[in-house]
This record gives structure tokens, sequence and C-alpha cells, in this order.
């Protein structure tokens, strides 16, 4: 068995190869240049990990691996576009160094790129996994397209942003997971564990994150603090406290968002705290964890060889604040 650190090495030496064509060079070069900037590549390894679980990595495993990073870029080039984000991981967006237009176009050639290493996994599996893919493929697109819907709505229910997390961000690493699990000859019932360890643990890191960008330190975990309050952004924390605030803190907070105050970081922090949301989403938090190990507990495999993928999710939910 080996570590996420370890196949995340081994991942990256693999993808490091020209994906596309050479001409147009217009098109295929802001993609060459989009995947240079890296990024920490959980998804692909979890498909690494999941066929390791249940036996010797696959040959195929590689080529899904490679699809499901291909496919994740598509979608942060696209929705660069769509959120109108200059930056991504500190340089230009594709969109802002090649034009709206041509990132466009790379974004959707990203993704035939992906389905071009679908294509070429052996036939005793290739069904299965383009089903898994394609469903897969259509959920996150669903979750982007609600993520932008609450974008105009101010009574989002916690019920309705979970479902859009789920989609948005959890599924992908959920799928990944059981795409490799299929590939490592698992029954149905280990994939669908597999699957909720990793739709739990996405849950559980997107909840982090949007404490993190609350109550975090900014030296610690690189950003400042507030930027999803300075945007308006529907977070956990937002939406639980509209839900659970009394009418006056409700009524401040309704104010502050529909402003821009120098103070308006602190002054809804402040409610937050009030109203006591930075524990429940530490522990809402810790819930999602709890739950993602069970399920994998929960998996007929021997213990030792879910070490792996324990370590990882306890690397990606940082017990400390």
């Amino acid at each position: 068995m080996h570590s996420f650190e370890t196949l995340a090495q081994q991942f990256a030496a693999h993808f490091d190869t020209d994906h596309f064509p050479q001409e147009p060079s217009s098109l295929y070069e802001p993609n060459r240049y989009f995947l240079k900037l890296g990024g920490k590549r959980v998804r692909p390894v979890g498909v690494l990990m999941g066929n390791e679980l249940f036996d010797e990595i696959n040959p195929d495993a590689w080529k899904v691996a490679t699809a499901v990073e291909l496919f994740h870029n598509f979608t942060l080039i696209h929705d660069d576009i769509m959120d109108a984000a200059p930056l991504r991981r500190g340089q230009p967006t594709v969109h802002e160094k090649y034009g709206q237009s041509t990132a466009l176009l790379a974004g959707d050639v990203m993704l035939v790129a992906a389905y071009d290493y679908l294509n070429r996994i052996g036939s005793s599996h290739r069904f299965a996994i383009n089903a898994l893919f394609g469903q897969t493929a259509r959920e996150v697109c669903e979750g982007q397209q609600l993520d932008m819907d609450f974008e105009q709505h101010n009574d989002v229910g916690l019920d309705a942003y979970l479902n859009m997390i789920n989609l948005k961000t959890s599924v992908l690493l959920a799928a990944s997971l059981r795409m490799g699990a299929i590939l490592g000859g698992a029954l149905e019932r280990n994939q669908q564990l597999l699957y909720e360890f990793g739709r739990k643990l996405g849950l559980a890191f997107q909840v982090q994150d949007d404490y993190l960008d609350a109550f975090g330190d900014p030296e610690k975990f690189g950003k400042q603090v507030g930027g999803d309050i300075k945007a308006n952004k529907k977070t956990f924390l937002l939406i639980h406290a509209l839900e659970t605030a009394d009418a006056a803190q409700k009524t401040e907070l309704e104010v502050l968002l529909a402003g821009n105050d120098g103070d308006k970081v602190e002054r809804v922090l402040g409610i937050f705290r009030a109203s006591g949301v930075d524990a429940w989403a530490r522990e809402l938090k810790e819930r999602y964890l709890r739950e993602a190990l069970s399920h994998l507990d929960d998996v007929a495999v021997l213990s030792k060889r879910k070490e792996p993928l324990r370590e990882l999710a306890l690397y990606l939910i940082q017990r400390d604040y």
C-alpha cells in the first residue's frame, strides 16, 4: 500500500506529458499553461487509492485518474470565467490571459481530452466507468448552476446548500474513489461505502473551508479572513446564522449583507460568534469526518489496507484551529 504523498508524486510524473495536439497552438497552449499551475491532485490520486484498496493498481487506473484531473481542470477554467476570477493559484486565469472566448474553447477541449482517456480503458470496465463519470460530470454542472442561482437569493436553506455542495464538490471525490474501486474488482457494497466515504469527506472539507475563511489564522492558512463575508457568499456559517440568529441579529446581518462597510467582516463575525455558529461549524465538520471514517471502517477489506485513506482524511480535515 502506498501513501497519498507517494502516489501523488507518481501521478505527477505520469501526468507530466502533453495531452493536446500542437495546432492550433492558440487553442491548446492555454491548457498547457493552466495545467502547469498544478494543484493538490486529490481526486486523481483518489482513483489510484480506491483501486489499491482492493488490488494492485490496474494500468487503466492511470488513464481514469488522468481523465479525472483533466475534467477537474475543465471545471476550473469555466468556473473562473463565471466568477470573473482574475487569479488561480496566484497566476492569471485562462480568460484573463487569453480572452474569454478562447478560455471557453480551451475548457471544452480539456473535457474532450478527458473522455479520450476514458475510451482507452479495457472493455470489461469501460461501461461502468463511463456511466459513473458521465453522471458525475452532469452533477458537477448542476451544482455549479445551483451555486450561481443562490447568489440571487437570500433565503437559501441549509438543506439546499448541502445539496449544492454535494453536487459541486463532493461527488467528484466520491466518484474518483469508486471508479478506482471498480477497477480493483470491488463488490457493489464496498463501492458504495467508499463512495460515501468520499462524499462525507468532501462535505467535511467544505465546512472546514468555510470556517477557516471566517475564523482561520491568515498566516497559517494563506489567505485573508473574511473573503466570503465581503463577497456575501453563501456558506455553511452564513446560512446557519440566518436560521438561528435572533430577530435583532438577523436584521443586522441583512443590513450588513446589503452594504459594504469597512467594519463589515468584524461585525458579521461578531454575530457568528454570538449565535454560536463557530462552535456549530466545528462540530458539523467533525460529524461529517466521523461519518466518513465510519463508512471506510465498514469496507470489507483488511484494516491495514485502509490506513492510507484514513491518513488522507485526517490530513485534509485539519484537527487544529
